[in-house]
């Protein structure tokens, strides 16, 4: 039995009690992987070491393509200006700007008067190219809701009898219709009335076949310009 205030002799002790001093060289892996002797990484381990960064490399860069697969499908996408018909509010030939688009904005939601939108093409009008690329969307501003009266009169908006302030365009601009004949639009359900902000130089919904756009054919509502950075802020 041991007294209390004694030492008992361990297993590292030996006859008088003096350590015994451990072997403290590295061990070396029995297949000859990892690090050697002199405590450097063998070739093989460094191999695996390269390959295992190239992998987790290559899977960042897959997964944000799938990220900005899935934000320019579902949730926003960037759209540039091909021609003068949004002109000044958004320039086109000559500068080109580029607006990004919410995907999201109409699916719990209404248009809105005054939203600039991008829409599939109309129905029956012709697609045009730009420097050789065909446009399939086009960009325009709400000006009718579902339902109500658009009229064009002595150069003006009338909206259900009433003159529609439209604080965005130049001062002076006239609002004409392609057609004398053809001056007073009614908004079917589920539709919007779309006009350009350049009326003397948009082919808008007074020119089409079918001159309202089925909210089933909006991309999305435009809110930002991002390029020219001279110009960017919201819209």
């Amino acid at each position: 039995m041991t007294p209390a205030d004694e030492t008992p002799d361990t297993p590292d002790t030996v006859g008088t009690g003096a350590p015994v001093e451990l072997d403290k060289r590295p061990e070396v892996e029995a297949s000859g992987h990892g690090k050697g002797i002199d405590g450097d990484e063998s070739p093989e381990a460094a191999r695996r070491r390269r390959i295992r960064g190239w992998v987790e490399w290559v899977a960042v860069i897959a997964g944000a393509v799938v990220i900005a697969l899935i934000v320019r499908t579902f949730l926003f996408t960037t759209f540039w200006i091909p021609s003068g018909s949004m002109e000044p509010t958004l320039m086109g030939e000559g500068r080109r700007d580029r607006v990004v688009v919410n995907r999201l904005a109409y699916r719990w939601g209404e248009p809105g008067r005054g939203d600039i939108i991008v829409f599939k093409v109309p129905e029956g009008e012709p697609s045009m190219a730009v420097d050789g690329q065909t446009v399939k969307d086009l960009i325009k501003r709400v000006i009718g809701l579902p339902g109500e009266t658009v009229e064009l009169r002595d150069g003006e908006v009338w909206i259900d009898g009433e003159k529609l302030d439209e604080p965005y365009l130049p001062e002076g601009t006239r609002t004409d219709p392609a057609d004398p004949s053809r001056a007073t639009f009614v908004v079917p359900d589920d539709c919007v009335f779309v006009l350009g902000d350049n009326r003397g130089a948009s082919r808008d919904a007074r020119y089409w076949q079918h001159p309202c756009v089925p909210e089933d054919d909006i991309v999305g509502k435009a809110f930002i310009r991002i390029w020219p950075l001279s110009a960017f802020g919201g819209i």
